[in-house]
C-alpha cells in the first residue's frame, strides 16, 4: 500500500496524533481466547475493530483528510463501543477462576449475562 508523501500529517499536536495511536492500540489490543471455542468470536470482534482502525489510520493519513484527527479518534473510539471485546472467555479470565479453584470447566465457561 502506497502512503501519500503527507502521511506525516504536519501541523497536527502531537497530543491529538497519541491519541489516535492510543485509540488504534485499544483497538487492536483485545484479551486472547481461552479456548480454541472462544477463538471464533475473539477472531469476529478482532476483525470488526481492525477494520475500524484501519478506517480512522486512513482518514488520518489521507492527501486531504476529510476530518480532523480529534473527530477521527473520537470516531474510532464510538466504535470500539459498539464492539466490545466480551462474549467470550478470556485466558486471563481461565487463569483468575482456576486460581479461585474452580474446575477447567468452570473456568472456560462464559460467565453469565455475557452475550453468546
Amino acid at each position: 500500500m502506497d502512503l501519500p508523501m503527507s502521511a506525516a500529517v504536519p501541523g497536527k499536536p502531537a497530543d491529538e496524533l497519541r491519541g489516535l495511536l492510543a485509540a488504534v492500540l485499544e483497538a487492536l489490543d483485545i484479551p486472547h481466547p481461552a479456548t480454541i471455542g472462544d477463538s471464533e468470536v475473539h477472531h469476529r470482534i478482532l476483525a470488526d475493530r481492525a477494520m475500524h482502525a484501519v478506517i480512522a489510520l486512513r482518514s488520518a493519513l489521507g492527501n486531504r483528510a476529510l476530518l480532523d484527527i480529534e473527530w477521527t479518534t473520537e470516531y474510532l473510539r464510538e466504535q470500539l463501543v459498539k464492539h466490545p471485546a466480551t462474549g467470550y472467555v478470556t485466558s486471563d479470565q481461565t487463569h483468575a477462576a482456576l486460581a479461585e479453584g474452580k474446575t477447567w470447566s468452570e473456568a472456560v465457561t462464559l460467565p453469565a449475562g455475557e452475550d453468546q
